[in-house]
């Protein structure tokens, strides 16, 4: 059984691409392997969020990934800061992280320039604190997006790193978790691109009835196709894409023969399309209401979270500790 660990953003809300990507195959493997999921707290710092909104934020994208499949019964589900080993794993991990390959990521380059004025040196060392998230529970494997594959690679280092300087073959050097087929992507609304909170095209497992069927009628299409079995223009195939995933394979036939016989009216697919979402998104709405009221419930998750994650990340630093050199009188 390998170790899994990922991460979950406290900002924004899960979308059809976030629960028919990982999401579903997070739901499989938590039954497989030893999982870590944790929400991501302390790396929302990063861009200085309204402490107003934060412990909401945190509590909403908790009761969706259990409303969604994540069970605290088969897997360890915490909150990243209730876990204070990890600052001290990121601070010790930090002593071997050198500014020259911080500044060299992808994403800090990113950052500082769409954040001019807040370029803080938690943007600096997030690789790091990732690292210090993932290597705390000595995890083998981290599912991870095509945006992360650097941070991940720098994890690698840093355990590879750690163990050279001090003749230990202590931290694994993790990879990336395979899930055995290609992931689903699930495209956006306006006709390019993938589903995301930042480009402003997704659908919402939060999103009432009506607030789906809006977005659907105003997705982006063409003019129809003008020759049999002519290819879909990009716009046209993303909401191919979504009907596959979210309807029958007879509706997608009837709309695959209507585009190909010319015959196809985008108002129909549309239609059709936002009743299909919408028949597997109520079920989890409406779990994720009764999680959301659920106080109770909620504080039993977070703190059976705390209390397992806790047991393993301390193991680890005062192991940590040790091979370093620190020892108490």
């Amino acid at each position: 059984m390998e170790t899994v660990v990922s991460g979950i953003r406290s900002t924004g809300n899960l979308h059809l691409g976030n629960y028919f990507g990982a999401l579903r195959n997070f739901i499989k493997m938590q039954h497989e392997n030893r999982c870590f999921f944790f929400i991501a707290d302390y790396h929302s710092l990063t861009t200085h969020p309204d402490p107003k909104l934060l412990h909401h934020n945190v509590r909403q994208v908790l009761s969706e990934y259990l409303a969604a499949g994540l069970d605290p019964e088969a897997s360890t589900i915490f909150v990243q800061s209730d876990v204070p080993e990890v600052t001290e794993l990121y601070l010790l991990l930090n002593m071997h992280a050198y500014v020259g390959e911080l500044e060299k990521t992808t994403s800090f380059k990113d950052k500082i320039r769409q954040q001019k004025n807040n370029v803080n040196a938690g943007l600096l060392t997030y690789p790091t604190l990732m690292a210090a998230d993932i290597l705390l529970h000595k995890a083998n494997k981290v599912p991870v997006g095509k945006d992360q594959e650097q941070h991940l690679e720098m994890t690698r280092n840093f355990a590879k790193r750690f163990n050279s300087l001090y003749s230990v073959d202590y931290f694994p050097e993790p990879t990336a978790y395979n899930f055995g087929s290609e992931l689903v992507k699930i495209p956006g609304l306006d006709g390019s691109g993938k589903m995301g909170k930042s480009e402003g095209n997704g659908l919402y497992l939060f999103d009432e009835p009506a607030v789906i069927r809006k977005k659907v009628m105003k997705a982006v299409t063409d003019q129809g196709p003008t020759e049999p079995n002519s290819v879909k223009h990009e716009a046209v195939e993303n909401l191919f894409t979504i009907l596959k995933v979210v309807s029958t394979p007879d509706t997608v036939a009837y709309f695959e023969e209507k585009h190909n016989n010319c015959e196809i009216r985008y108002g129909d697919l549309k239609k059709q399309l936002a009743e299909d979402i919408i028949a597997v998104t109520e079920p989890i709405r409406e779990r994720i209401f009764d999680i959301q009221n659920d106080a109770e419930y909620l504080h039993k998750v977070v703190n059976m979270g705390a209390e397992k994650a806790r047991e393993s990340a301390s193991k680890t630093v005062a192991e940590v500790r040790e091979i370093m050199g620190f020892k108490k009188f």
